[in-house]
């Protein structure tokens, strides 16, 4: 068996994998964001370590005994902060939280090559700005800080006690040279920071060490190796076979990801877009990302007290889209591509007496789908050919939201078996690499399609009729945003 454990915002999954590459069990134990103020979201570690005890604990037990490998997926861009003694400094800042803008324009002032360096335009949800924040705001916290993980790598510390990341989680933080795959010293230093508080560097298939005693005997595990993993889009696009060149993935989770991988470095940070190492060598990969996506989906059932977005989908399907249908705009924590702006927020336009509640969903599902329009066109500007898109995440489920993305990108979309898993499926997969040694594209393959949806004509064509003002929407309110947060 092969485990992958994957850290994710909402939750940590494990999901045990045979050597037919066949999912034969998986657990989940919920996580909760702390939101103390506008543009914080916060998390503690301790719950992410104490979620894994309670996902994998959730395995079989006889099962558990025959794991070889695991491999670890995790949330990108978290500041988790230790002391000498790896005592947890702070609640970790997570990749949605938007508090650091200003420190974006600090780094980049300081160290005037980081977008040669990073390949990235320096953004609030990076690492590398919340330590700035951290040592202007909390000069206390920052003096104590001896050791940064990202999320992932803080459970893997519990699990071998080494301080490891992957390239791909590392490629986030603000502190990388991508195109050399290896900490840069001079985005270190613009940060206060000292290579001698990095983890070591790994990639994502290769060994980065050994479960602990104590650790093995609190999962119940063998005392086996553990992969150097992946941040959880490089994760996600492993278990569903996207590691050549041209290959694109749609991630519908949390926040929402257009992955496309690239057989060399290209970046294109003026348009927000993400240049990113992969988790397996000598690749690399440019991403889109919206910071809400299947959670906007989440948030309107809050509002209307329906928890299974199945029927929110049922109740927005039944709906016409139709010309003076109302646009939703989905930045309920600001935005990353195209317009890296944290201060931008969540708007319904154009609501009437006669909006129903399905009327709203359906706003909802159109708003993200164009949003995913808009990262696409920053890909096609980058010289990325686009055909077929696989999709992963819980988002994955719902079909009638993929005719609506299929529509805005015209693209076909395909499905395949453990989708929702991603993440988890790919860290296990790079748990068998790193225990086997075995070429990628002989384990990394796609697992069956279960479904393909093609580009419906008459939603193409109303989506690209409605887009216009979609766009314009967010520029008519830009300055306005800012003025509100004042």
């Amino acid at each position: 068996m092969f485990l992958g454990i994957d850290i994710g915002t909402s939750s940590v999954k494990a999901v045990l994998v045979d050597e037919r590459a066949a999912i034969v069990a998986q657990g989940s134990a919920p996580l909760s964001v702390a939101r103390p103020q506008a543009r914080y979201a916060e998390q503690d570690p301790e719950d992410w370590w104490q979620a894994t005890l309670s996902a994998v604990g959730g395995l079989p037990r006889a099962q558990r005994a025959a794991v070889g490998a695991v491999g670890l997926s995790g949330q990108m861009h978290g500041a988790t902060l230790l002391d000498r003694h790896d005592r947890v400094v702070r609640p970790a800042m997570l990749w949605c939280d938007g508090r650091a803008a200003f420190e974006c324009l600090e780094l980049e002032r300081r160290e005037p090559r980081a977008r040669a360096i990073t390949g990235n335009l320096m953004m609030p949800g990076f690492t590398a700005p919340k330590l700035l924040w951290i040592a202007r705001h909390e000069p206390q916290h920052f003096a104590r800080v001896a050791r940064v993980l990202l999320p992932k790598d803080y459970v893997r510390l519990r699990l071998t006690g080494e301080a490891v990341s992957d390239l791909s989680d590392a490629s986030g933080t603000g502190w990388l040279d991508v195109a050399g795959r290896r900490w840069s010293e001079a985005m270190l230093a613009a940060s206060g920071l000292e290579r001698a508080q990095m983890p070591q560097l790994v990639e994502g298939s290769a060994p980065s060490g050994r479960l602990t005693a104590h650790a093995a005997a609190q999962l119940q595990l063998p005392r086996i190796q553990v992969a150097g993993g992946a941040g959880d889009n490089a994760a996600s696009a492993v278990g569903m076979g996207i590691i050549a060149p041209g290959q694109t993935l749609l991630s519908l989770g949390t926040s929402g990801v257009l992955f496309a991988v690239t057989g060399q470095f290209r970046p294109n940070p003026d348009k927000a877009a993400h240049a990113f190492c992969h988790c397996l060598p000598d690749r690399w990969h440019q991403m889109s990302v919206l910071l809400t996506a299947a959670s906007a989906l989440d948030w309107v059932g809050q509002i209307m007290g329906e928890a299974d977005p199945q029927r929110l989908v049922a109740a927005a399907e039944v709906e016409s889209l139709g010309a003076s249908s109302p646009f939703f705009l989905p930045y309920l924590s600001g935005e990353r591509t195209p317009h890296n702006d944290p201060h931008a927020r969540g708007v319904f336009f154009g609501l009437t007496a006669q909006c129903t509640r399905g009327a709203l969903v359906l706003a909802v599902l159109e708003g993200v789908a164009l949003a995913f329009a808009d990262g696409l066109d920053v890909l096609l500007e980058s010289g990325e050919t686009i055909g077929e898109i696989s999709v992963t995440g819980g988002g994955a489920r719902l079909r009638y939201w993929g005719q609506l993305l299929a529509a805005a990108l015209n693209r076909p979309l395909s499905y395949r078996a453990g989708s929702e898993l991603g993440g988890a499926l790919g860290a296990a997969r790079l748990a068998r690499l790193a225990l086997t040694g075995t070429a990628p594209e002989a384990v990394c393959t796609p697992p069956p399609q279960t479904a393909l949806i093609e580009p419906r004509a008459d939603l193409v064509a109303r989506l690209a009729e409605r887009r216009p003002l979609f766009m314009r929407l967010y520029r008519d309110l830009k300055d306005r945003f800012q003025e509100l947060e004042r």
